[in-house]
């Protein structure tokens, strides 16, 4: 049986830019290893799958090229904007999706699809040797008043803070270092970032590095920026409203809008942002040089996550 595809450009300020998507439709008869081989055919960071829907919306399964993943932020603003444009009944302002991690709600404004993800996990501590060591830079090159940390909005992240851009530009991931950074854990990505853009109208740069599933480096993750927003919603004065650019280094340029609130960030806000901010980042940075375990405390429903971003047809075509 054939199967109609779909490339879009996802995160992108125009067409050929931002991440690369496939999105296959009507794939419920394709076995897990045919879509992976499919994934690895295509090999751009993810591939997705249209496997069916109901009323409350549409199954998807994502694949990188070697591995099966649970969410992935522009795969699921990509194959909702497919799902809307070719597979809807009148192009609805919401699609959600059926995800392994569960239903994932994508919202049209404009020309940005915005997705809700999954209330954030916040987990260990790492330290800044460590970090440093897996993007080939000096430890002085991370700033000393925010933790690197593990966080999840449904595919972990290691956030990693650099002091400027310069730093950002030079990374250049060690092997060994990264397998030291994520090898005990299930937070293969790693995001480094940076509050120095290129456009004054920007607010961060980040890079995103997950080789361990055969993406040295991606254009522009949604799962991870949401991670980002979380990160900097918790450690700072509860509220964020950002644009972030991403893949500039390899020639995708893209832009992620993030959104985010805490509720107990701003509590502790306004009771004394200074003192109660860096004596968080201070039981970080003591808890990472412990040692400290991988447990969370479970998804924090005080917080809200939104990435958003437009999505860009490219092109269509069929699998034989």
């Amino acid at each position: 049986m054939s199967h109609r595809f779909h490339i879009c450009d996802v995160f992108a300020t125009e067409r050929y830019a931002g991440n690369q998507l496939a999105v296959v439709e009507e794939a419920a008869d394709l076995s897990t290893d045919e879509m992976q081989a499919v994934a690895n055919e295509m090999n751009y960071s993810e591939t997705t799958f249209v496997t069916g829907c109901d009323a409350d919306g549409w199954d998807v399964r994502i694949f990188t090229p070697n591995d099966e993943v649970p969410f992935a932020g522009h795969p699921t603003l990509g194959t909702a904007a497919v799902i809307r444009d070719h597979l809807a009944d009148r192009r609805p302002d919401e699609v959600t999706l059926h995800l392994q991690v569960g239903d994932v709600p994508v919202r049209v404004d404009g020309e940005t699809y915005w997705m809700s993800q999954r209330a954030p996990e916040f987990g260990r501590a790492f330290d800044r040797e460590t970090a440093a060591d897996a993007l080939g830079l000096a430890p002085a090159d991370l700033r000393g008043d925010l933790p690197v940390e593990w966080v999840s909005t449904g595919l972990p992240t290691v956030v990693v803070p650099l002091r400027d851009r310069d730093a950002l530009e030079r990374i250049d991931v060690d092997p060994a270092g990264y397998e030291a950074l994520t090898g005990d854990h299930d937070g293969k990505n790693v995001l480094a970032f940076c509050a120095h853009p290129r456009d004054d109208g920007h607010d961060y740069a980040d890079r995103v590095f997950a080789p361990y599933y055969d993406v040295p480096e991606d254009p522009a993750t949604g799962s991870s920026n949401g991670c980002l927003a979380a990160y900097l919603a918790r450690h700072g004065d509860g509220e964020v409203d950002a644009i972030v650019e991403q893949g500039y280094e390899m020639g995708r340029p893209s832009l992620l809008r993030l959104r985010a609130t805490d509720e107990a960030a701003t509590a502790r806000s306004a009771m004394d942002e200074t003192t109660e901010t860096r004596e968080g980042v201070d039981q970080a940075e003591s808890g990472a040089d412990e040692g400290s375990s991988d447990a969370t405390s479970g998804p924090d429903d005080r917080v809200a996550v939104d990435v958003g971003g437009r999505v860009v047809p490219v092109a269509e075509g069929t699998l034989y």
